[in-house]
């Protein structure tokens, strides 16, 4: 099944794109090639762009708040577990915290290093990163991996809180949807949202074996999918000829 997640406000749409660039980053960093390790330079800096929003940090503490109180709300209910509800608050505890600590955006005391915003400088720039335009970059790749990991590790940290918080706020946010099938007629699904929830993301699954493309717009009064077929040259086209079904999951 391939999944697709839809935000439906900015503040999930930058935390949805920062995760995908800490994976990517987690990823690439661990490897020992130094084209690996170029690109994982490269998810550092688009991490700093994306994280250069100056209400992310706050947002993230509010979401880290909000979930804590509803947690707390639980405390005696004989329904839930007490070990696993401590467990959990200790996780938004610590990812409290270790946000709290950070001064300023993401990767700030990373934009004091020159020799790191050298390279952010060229690194957008075709071949901007050549040996010729960066010789002291070059001499880097040509270090031993350890070394490089070591280096990769050392930048990372800086940035470690606002990956665990996004991690987390994305874990809690996924937990409180409630998946089930859907059927789209002719390749389209349509869902009033009617309740008073206010929903955050919409998470889709779908079988590969279809060859079907969700193409999805949603808002806080209406879900609209619609499944699209990619043609030869991958341009895709509404499978109006097709019934098909997915798995839909909205959370709050």
């Amino acid at each position: 099944m391939i999944l697709y997640e839809y935000p439906f406000g900015e503040s999930i749409r930058t935390t949805l794109r920062l995760e995908h660039l800490f994976d990517r980053l987690t990823t690439l960093m661990w490897r020992e090639d130094p084209i690996d390790h170029h690109f994982a330079l490269a998810s550092i800096f688009e991490i700093m762009d994306v994280a250069a929003r100056a209400d992310l940090k706050s947002d993230l503490l509010r979401d880290l708040d909000r979930y804590k109180a509803q947690f707390m709300s639980w405390r005696g209910n004989p329904a839930i577990q007490e070990g696993a509800l401590d467990e959990v608050l200790a996780r938004i505890e610590h990812a409290h915290h270790g946000l709290n600590q950070v001064s300023g955006k993401a990767g700030q005391s990373l934009s004091t290093n020159d020799w790191l915003m050298g390279i952010r400088s060229r690194i957008s720039i075709p071949g901007g990163t050549c040996e010729f335009d960066l010789p002291s970059y070059y001499a880097w790749q040509h270090e031993a991996a350890a070394k490089r990991q070591q280096d990769l590790q050392q930048w990372v940290s800086t940035l470690a809180p606002f990956a665990e918080a996004v991690k987390l706020v994305l874990g809690l946010l996924r937990d409180t949807g409630q998946p089930h099938m859907v059927a789209a007629p002719c390749g389209q699904y349509q869902q009033n949202l009617k309740d008073s929830r206010s929903y955050h993301l919409l998470r889709l699954r779908i079988d590969p074996g279809l060859g079907l493309v969700p193409e999805i717009s949603a808002n806080r009064l209406m879900v609209s999918i619609r499944l699209m077929r990619p043609d030869a040259e991958g341009k895709l086209k509404i499978a109006s000829d097709t019934d098909a079904s997915f798995e839909l999951t909205l959370c709050a």
